[in-house]
Order: structure tokens, then sequence, then C-alpha cells
């Protein structure tokens, strides 16, 4: 169980802080919920307590695993030569997993893929929704700015 003002990840979402919990009935069935304030977006998120565990709500990365994951995004792209359909399918699993390291490595490669050849519609989006979950963990993490993080991000990815 998590406490007021632990920092968390809900995965597809991002990262936040936990707000309060809070009790609401909701088809007559009462129950806690983690109101979670993302530091993006000016978003809460009422995540149930009973399920988070089976969600992916995990706690964020400690400052020593930031470097970690900047070492992913300097890392050489895995080109897949799956269809656009495929390979948005199986980053989507890596996205459901919450694992910060496999959404680092889709920023990584789908950012490549676009500079050498383009991404299709669907494609983009995911990539800026990766993008906005590894920002939103990395400035809880090392308690910078999202401009910032989002500077180090595109610096990184343009001298890949």
């Amino acid at each position: 169980m998590y406490n007021l003002g632990d920092k968390i990840v809900y995965p597809m979402h991002g990262a936040g802080v936990i707000e309060s919990i809070e009790e609401k009935e909701i088809l007559g069935e009462i129950k806690k919920y983690y109101v979670i304030a993302m530091p993006l977006g000016d978003m809460k998120l009422m995540v149930p307590i009973d399920n988070a565990d089976d969600i992916g709500v995990r706690n964020v990365i400690d400052y020593t695993d930031v470097n970690k994951v900047f070492t992913v995004l300097k890392q050489d792209t895995e080109i897949t030569e799956l269809n656009w359909n495929k390979r948005y399918r199986k980053n989507m699993d890596k996205m459901k997993s919450g694992d910060i390291f496999e959404v680092a490595r889709i920023v990584r490669n789908l950012a490549f893929r676009d500079k050498e050849k383009g991404l299709s519609a669907g494609e983009k989006k995911m990539l800026n929704n990766a993008k906005q979950i590894l920002i939103s963990e990395l400035i809880l993490a090392e308690g910078s700015s999202s401009d910032f993080m989002n500077s180090k991000i595109e610096d990184i990815i343009e001298k890949n």
C-alpha cells in the first residue's frame, strides 16, 4: 500500500504523486482510491487501491536509475522490419508493462524511425505519449522541470 506523498507510476499515464486517499461509492460498492496528481497536464487520476498491483502501479525509479534510462536512450536503435501495425501492437504491450526502460526504448526507436522513414499517425501519437510518460517519471525522479527534461531527451535523441 502506498501513502500520501508517494511518487508512483500508473502505466499508460505516467508518474504522479498521491495527493489523497478517498472512499467513493460506485455501483453501490464503497472502495478506496488513490488520487494521483500528474505533473504534466494538470490531470488527476483515481486508482482503486484493490487493483493497483494488478494494474501495474509501482514506485517511481530512484535517482540512480535515471542515468540508466539515459543510457538506454543513447544505445543503438533496434530496427524491426515488422509492418507498422505489428510494431504498434508490440510497442503498446511494452508501454502497458509500465517498465520505464521499455518506454525509453520505444522513444528511442520511434524517434529514429521518424527521422529515417517517417511514422504513421498512430505511431506519432505513441511516440508523443511514450515521451510524456518518460518525462513525467524522470522529472519526479530527478526533481527537474518538464522543459529541462524534454530538452535533455531531445538532445540525446538528436546526437544518437
